[in-house]
């Protein structure tokens, strides 16, 4: 199965379409509200479930916790539309590895180095794209409209440059500041910085807006 396909009339992305919204983001955000809680509220968990206690001390309580939510997020989703995003996969496999790294060396530099990672990872790939010809925004983010080509590439670059951003940032943040002032930053500081920024881009995405009746088929990647 090519989980890249683009085909509208493919059943996976009739499929996606009718997925709740709702439960889309929960998916999306609930890994994340799990970590916030797990880290706030480790020393209750560890009382009522004294095996949490064996990971270590919040941040490792809370990184278990993470993988598991992230884990069973990316599994709902593949029960729901039989297909997985990019992003939330490959993000929820660097999850997996650097949380382990985490817990097995009880080192939390390799949790916080997790969106430093996928945030390079992704602008890489999207500046890299451009280099090469190729506008990879569409297939990143799963996207269902329609650009025509200008759009895709001034959108991509301009992500691809955001999620460079997003890294920067993360290293600031965690090598400046507490443990705890890093989670509340990563739980509830990137969401606010990044729906603004996707905010901001809706002029550009409207300008370059393909609709029903353009004869052409332009599309990520193309």
């Amino acid at each position: 199965m090519n989980i890249l396909e683009r085909d509208p009339s493919d059943p996976q992305k009739q499929k996606k379409e009718g997925v709740n919204p709702v439960l889309k983001l929960a998916l999306e955000l609930g890994p994340l509200m799990v970590f916030f809680f797990a880290n706030s509220r480790s020393e209750w968990l560890v009382q009522k479930f004294p095996v949490l206690g064996e990971l270590g001390g919040p941040i490792f309580v809370a990184t278990g916790l993470f993988m598991v939510a992230t884990a069973l997020a990316l599994i709902v989703s593949w029960l729901l539309i039989r297909t997985l995003p990019i992003m939330p996969m490959v993000s929820g496999v660097v999850v997996l590895i650097f949380g382990t790294l985490t817990l097995y060396l009880q080192d939390d530099i390799f949790i916080k180095m997790k969106p430093t990672i996928v945030n390079t990872l992704f602008g890489g790939v999207l500046l890299g794209g451009l280099y090469f010809g190729k506008s990879l925004l569409g297939y990143v983010f799963d996207s269902a409209f329609r650009l025509d080509t200008e759009g895709w590439k001034k959108l991509t670059f301009r992500w691809g440059l955001f999620f460079l951003f997003l890294a920067i940032v993360n290293e600031v943040v965690w090598r400046n500041f507490s443990t705890d002032a890093w989670v509340t930053f990563k739980v509830w500081g990137i969401m606010p910085i990044t729906l603004l920024f996707t905010f901001s881009q809706m002029p550009l995405i409207m300008r370059h807006s393909l609709d029903d009746k353009t004869g052409g088929e332009e599309k990520a990647g193309k």
